[in-house]
């Protein structure tokens, strides 16, 4: 029988930057291969939309691995352990090589089983760090300096020719087969970006070269964000473009010193930072996926509200650009960080529902779903970490602040097209002859207000502060503090290696 390497593709989609297949590549002959794993395309967090990113990201692949000499992507569609088993009966598998994934508990189930899968078949298996996350942390002081000797690091260019197997492939699956049940549901997304590294690639120039000059200034209005963000988020999730990549241009950027840019930049760069270090707390602590960090509201948002629950995720809550922000993200897959945090806190706080069941709504319609971040802010947003300030958003004075002239509701909320900017953010104050007039009856063509938000804040705050009180939840907020807490505040994105800092990512 042949020896071969099995390099594993999870959320790594690309040939650049990737060790693994380097590796693979330099020990003898091998077999590219991602795994349709249809159970966990029918997990509660995952979603047709995300679905259709990844398969045409996994196209892009293809075609790359193709033009490194190999017959294409392997595609086996199955239960992980049971595909690698009847690899392992057509080849001598030599190796097995991957990246280290920070994914929800199914994925890391997953990855036990099949550690002890290779254990039991004598088959090693090579993880590598894909990005700032550490596995087996101790300890977060000094994870700062971790992940900048990381991210400093040169590129891995992709190998120069693989000796590549020709092993059968199965199809891609049709979305009905691999949805089922759910697919009958739908999951219209009709100006969802597109997948691939080509478009990650041009997102990533456009955004450092032309559109990112206004990102600090632009990146929390959804009036400005969709163009002012990089929108580089699903291609990070699902790994067409590597963290580090990002940071060796950025910093290609910095070096040119653009005139007007540095603001700009340098936002960027924090932010950069912050991708890992909340993914680190799920992988510290994975449990954070349904349990609060801090015991303080252990018993507290324990039932669903269906009523409620429905009305904020249709997106028809009464409050203008609560509705218009879940419409935009029902519609794009997408929608800027203020946003989601406002769209979480109002669920968790003024609807006082639980962040688990707020957060599987959220994690389906992010066509960028990240499981370490997604579950990191859904603690923080919903008041659940014991270290983090309450974010109550005041879902009326955000519309005003955010989009004052009603630009964004009106795109989004059709029925208030025809309604002005003196009564577009609270609608339901109109009087009834302006409402014929702007042909807007609150509560038939537009709902009123599903609750009286300042009312919910305040009854929110009770809660919270009556909780958080005393010594022992004092306590657990140092411990959560100790292990999850930022040691470090950064401004910068490290400076790369000049050889690599030179590479141009976008020929």
């Amino acid at each position: 029988m042949r020896a071969v390497h099995i390099v594993w593709f999870k959320r790594d989609l690309r040939i650049e930057d990737h060790r693994p297949l380097m590796e693979a590549a330099a020990h003898g002959e091998v077999l590219p291969l991602y795994i349709v794993e249809p159970q966990a395309w029918r997990q509660p967090d995952a979603s047709l939309r995300q679905w259709r990113f990844v398969r045409q990201t996994l196209l892009e692949l293809d075609a790359d691995l193709r033009a490194l000499g190999a017959a294409g992507l392997v595609v086996r569609v199955g239960e992980t352990c049971a595909v690698l088993a009847a690899l392992a009966r057509e080849f001598s598998v030599a190796g097995l090589w991957s990246h280290e994934e920070t994914g929800n508990d199914w994925s890391f189930a997953r990855d036990r089983a099949v550690l002890a899968w290779t254990k039991r078949q004598g088959v090693a298996w090579t993880e590598f760090r894909q990005d700032g996350v550490l596995r087996r942390l101790n300890s977060r002081n000094g994870w700062a300096e971790h992940w900048q000797r990381f991210m400093v690091a040169a590129l891995i260019p992709a190998p120069a020719k693989l000796e590549a197997v020709d092993a059968p492939s199965d199809h891609l699956p049709d979305e009905r087969a691999l949805f089922a049940d759910n697919y009958a549901q739908g999951d219209d997304c009709p100006h969802a970006q597109p997948g691939g590294r080509s478009h990650a690639l041009r997102l990533l120039h456009s955004f450092l070269h032309v559109r990112g000059k206004n990102y600090a200034r632009g990146m929390s209005s959804p009036l400005t964000a969709e163009s002012a963000c990089s929108r580089l988020s699903p291609h990070i999730a699902w790994g067409a473009l590597s963290m580090r990549e990002i940071v060796h241009a950025l910093h290609a950027r910095q070096v040119e010193a653009p005139e007007g840019w540095g603001r700009a930049l340098a936002a960027f760069a924090a932010r950069l930072a912050w991708q890992s270090h909340f993914m680190q707390k799920l992988e510290s602590e994975p449990r954070m996926e349904f349990a609060n960090l801090h015991p303080a509201l252990a018993h507290e948002r324990q039932s669903v509200d269906a009523r409620l629950l429905r009305a904020w995720s249709e997106g028809r809550t009464g409050f203008p650009l609560i509705d218009a922000c879940m419409r935009m993200l029902h519609a794009t897959g997408w929608i800027n960080f203020r946003m989601r945090a406002m769209l979480a806190a109002f669920a968790c706080y003024h609807l006082w529902q639980p962040w688990r069941e707020v957060g599987l709504h959220l994690a389906r319609l992010f066509i960028d779903y990240e499981p370490g971040i997604h579950w990191s802010q859904m603690q923080m947003q919903s008041g659940s970490t014991g270290i983090n300030a309450f974010r109550i958003y005041n879902p009326v004075k955000q519309s005003y602040d955010q989009d004052p002239e009603g630009v964004f509701i009106r795109r989004w909320l059709p029925e208030l097209g025809r309604v002005p900017a003196e009564w577009v953010h609270e609608p339901w104050r109109m009087p009834a002859e302006l409402q014929k007039t702007y042909a807007c009856s609150i509560g038939q063509d537009y709902p009123a207000p599903i609750v009286d938000h300042e009312q919910a804040a305040r009854a929110a705050r009770e809660k919270l502060h009556l909780a958080y009180r005393g010594d022992q939840a004092r306590e657990s907020s140092r411990q959560v503090m100790e292990k999850h807490g930022s040691r470090k505040r950064r401004s910068r994105a490290p400076a790369p290696a000049k050889t690599s800092a030179q590479l141009d990512l976008f020929a």
